[in-house]
């Protein structure tokens, strides 16, 4: 054991005294420059694989982007899950109208969603779906499923007070999405499908293809999309979105023109 006694009067500051135990245990003199590079070192290693990992999403990105709106290969003859966004008003009663001339034992079993506040929309599916039960003599249970989501903005509600509704509404469609696994989204113009869409769109961008989304812009829109058209439309959301207006088309190309369905 070596025993050392230091003064301070020996040593006029810290680094002398640095030096001094330095040299009575027998060490290298310390660089005071490689913590500093060290932590230089680790600084790139972390800016490096950030910029790895955001090349990799935005690679990601732009493959879906770039194969949004192809046509969609072929399936197997057997019934796809189906997830219907029902607006309120005109939207449900453009949906329902549609739904009447899709092949049900194709689009099966049959997810509808409605804003929370909207009573009459799931209403007037569930007759809907009645009907097409007594029809085939089937339970409604087996075919379809009635579900509501939180709207991300009620009408008159601030911006700012809308960022809070919204990401509820964001976390909610996420659960949805992952207790239903819908193999075809349709919906036709309400904000409701914005949180749903979004999400489904993320689930492609990280690799979980679950979902296709088809968009069907409402007729009432004859010469600009709709916001939820628009969003969808621009930043490519949707793997295909139908116009009903020939000039809208022309507005928008890379939409589908399929003539008044309604």
């Amino acid at each position: 054991m070596y025993t050392f006694m230091i003064q301070q009067q020996n040593f006029g500051t810290g680094e002398d005294v640095s030096v001094a135990l330095t040299e009575i245990l027998n060490l290298p003199p310390m660089d005071k420059c490689n913590g500093c590079r060290f932590s230089n070192v680790s600084s790139i290693a972390v800016f490096s694989s950030a910029i790895f990992v955001v090349s990799l999403i935005l690679v990601r990105l732009l493959y879906v982007i770039y194969h949004s709106c192809w046509p969609l290969s072929k399936r197997a003859s057997k019934p796809v899950s189906t997830l219907i966004i029902l607006g309120s008003g005109g939207h449900t009663a453009e949906m329902l109208n549609l739904l009447a001339v899709l092949r049900k034992d194709r689009f099966n079993p049959r997810f509808y969603i409605a804003a929370a506040t909207d009573n009459m929309s799931l209403e007037k599916a569930q007759l809907l779906e009645n009907s097409l039960a007594t029809e085939n003599a089937t339970s409604v249970t087996h075919s379809a499923q009635f579900m509501k989501i939180y709207r991300s903005r009620e009408v008159g509600q601030s911006y700012i007070t809308s960022i809070w509704t919204t990401l509820i509404a964001m976390v909610h469609a996420l659960w949805l999405m992952i207790k239903i696994r819908p193999e075809v989204i349709l919906c036709n113009g309400p904000g409701t499908c914005i949180p749903i869409c979004a999400i489904a769109f993320i689930f492609k961008v990280v690799g979980i293809k679950w979902s296709s989304i088809f968009y069907v812009e409402s007729i009432a829109r004859v010469r600009r999309l709709s916001l939820s058209g628009l969003l969808l439309y621009k930043f490519r959301m949707a793997d295909q979105l139908f116009v009903q207006w020939p000039q809208l088309q022309r507005q928008y190309p890379r939409a589908t023109y399929v003539g008044r369905l309604m």
